[in-house]
């Protein structure tokens, strides 16, 4: 079955956040859907939320401390109060803008392995890499596992170019291919492809050889389009 994951960035409240959750859980039960379904809120928007067991609620970031004097973060304290145990790693917006060094995204998912987080972990390059041909996309890519325990078994991957991502331009579907093939042959996790993923082509897109789903964000924050996307991937 695929994974489907919504990462909200900086969007949605804490009422439409509820809301959302609230109307996919329930598509999920009518429909007996049994993809896992990943959802990612603003730190504002968590809550005690009830979901079937396929629906994970996740932190999109979290500083890798029990609690501490870290202005402007959340950490463990924040995280447990919520019984939530899904965190996002290594996006490529809290390398680029935010300027996060590997060893900084290497320290953090040591923290949440060592709890037993699910992790959703991310890569991929700029398009000046991919400009300059596979062969470096690829070496670029796997500097991103540098200090990262690949073989951890609650890690799912996801391949996000950030050239595609929020920019309208979508991988092609051999570019995908290329890169997911080698990933996979190194590294044997689920894998999903992000930058771009939308209703019209989200099914293509995971109906490629060795991806497992998507990590989707614009075109995921209508409730009704990104529960259109689980239907259209759910028999894959």
């Amino acid at each position: 079955m695929s994974i489907i994951a919504s990462n909200f960035k900086t969007n949605h409240t804490r009422a439409t956040t509820k809301e959302f959750i609230e109307k996919t859980n329930n598509y999920l039960i009518e429909n007996k859907i049994k993809s896992e379904v990943l959802i990612f809120p603003t730190a504002t928007s968590l809550d005690s939320f009830s979901t079937v067991s396929n629906l994970d609620i996740g932190v999109q970031n979290a500083y890798g401390a029990i609690k501490g004097s870290y202005t402007g973060e959340i950490a463990l304290e924040q995280i447990n109060e919520f019984a939530l145990k899904t965190i996002l790693i290594g996006h490529s917006e809290r390398r680029e803008i935010f300027k996060e060094s590997q060893k900084d995204i290497a320290k953090k998912f040591e923290f949440y392995k060592n709890l037993g987080f699910k992790i959703v972990y991310c890569i991929g390059e700029p398009l000046e890499i991919k400009d300059q041909g596979l062969e470096k996309t690829l070496e670029y890519i796997f500097e991103q596992f540098i200090g990262i325990d690949t073989s951890y078994p609650n890690l799912i991957l996801a391949y996000e170019p950030i050239w595609a991502i929020g920019t309208g331009v979508t991988a092609t579907n051999e570019d995908i291919k290329e890169v997911h093939s080698a990933i996979k042959n190194k590294i044997n996790r689920p894998l999903l492809y992000g930058g771009s993923v939308k209703l019209e082509n989200i099914k293509e897109i995971c109906e490629i050889e060795n991806v497992d789903g998507a990590l989707i964000g614009t075109a995921s924050w209508k409730v009704d389009d990104f529960i259109e996307m689980i239907e259209k991937t759910k028999d894959l």
